[in-house]
């Protein structure tokens, strides 16, 4: 199954994320694609990722027979808050040329010469979007009409600010990427803006955001029911609800049984309940 945004581009239905893993990055997914996936994502942040080793795994695949572009590929522009001293740009420098400075970056990182999806890894305010926002989307945007990223969007971003970005850049966001907590409705603000504009959400910390609901009797007894874990109920709940999901799991085999979750179907009831298990 693929999603497709509105710009006429489209994406695998599951993604695995690389955030944490640190050295471990390249054998992790080197296993993930082994397993099955075909979208990776990243970002060019040493705090949380190491974007160098993912591409040092897209070329152990290649070496494999496995070419870039089987492979949906994901990185992230971070502005200097989310940074620590190892920043991949000037910071000094304007924002625009952060940006080039971080992007040419991670194609190097990354040993390509396009990606597939550029996002932008938060706002630089809680509250609205500042001009230091707008200066870094409208530069996103630029990368966008050079032809060298097929889709752009942004990340932790409150439905209110992505309403903004709808109302007035040039470009929507084509991907949204959020933490999703049950007891805030799996995000609902921002999932039913993205439905409205044909953007792709995709949902992470799905299974770390959400421990309680290991525990609930219903969740359970779907498990049971299905014959399947607890972890493939939540992605498969958020493949049926549109999402996109990401796992980062570091275990061969949860890999295999997360891409089974497409393999049965919640039923509307069924949905409707974990939809609002943390109301």
């Amino acid at each position: 199954m693929i999603l497709t945004a509105y710009n006429g581009v489209s994406i695998p239905s599951f993604m695995y994320g690389t955030a944490w893993k640190k050295q471990a990055t390249t054998r992790l997914v080197l296993e993930a694609v082994t397993a099955g996936f075909t979208a990776i994502d990243t970002a060019n942040q040493l705090i949380h990722y190491e974007e160098a080793l993912v591409g040092e795994a897209l070329q152990a695949l290649a070496r494999q027979g496995i070419s870039r572009d089987r492979l949906f590929l994901q990185t992230k522009f971070t502005p200097a808050n989310g940074q620590d001293h190892r920043t991949p740009y000037d910071p000094t420098a304007d924002l625009t040329t952060q940006v080039q400075q971080s992007f040419d970056s991670s194609l190097a990182h990354l040993q390509t010469d396009y990606l597939d999806s550029y996002v932008l890894h938060g706002p630089y305010q809680r509250r609205g979007l500042g001009a230091a926002d707008w200066e870094v989307w409208q530069a996103i945007e630029g990368l966008y009409e050079t032809g060298k990223v097929k889709m752009i969007g942004v990340s932790n971003v409150s439905a209110e600010q992505l309403a903004l970005l709808c109302e007035r850049a040039t470009y929507k966001p084509m991907v949204v990427q959020n933490r999703c907590y049950a007891a805030l409705g799996w995000d609902k603000d921002v999932r039913e803006l993205c439905r409205a504009h044909h953007m792709i959400y995709q949902g992470f910390s799905l299974l770390t955001a959400n421990r309680e609901i290991f525990i609930d009797p219903d969740i359970r007894a779907m498990a049971a029911r299905y014959g399947v874990g607890i972890a493939q109920i939540v992605f498969r709940f958020a493949m049926q609800i549109g999402m996109l999901p990401l796992t980062g799991t570091t275990n061969p085999q949860h890999m295999k049984e997360d891409l089974q979750a497409d393999r049965f179907t919640l039923t509307p009831d069924e949905l409707h309940r974990i939809e609002t298990i943390g109301l």
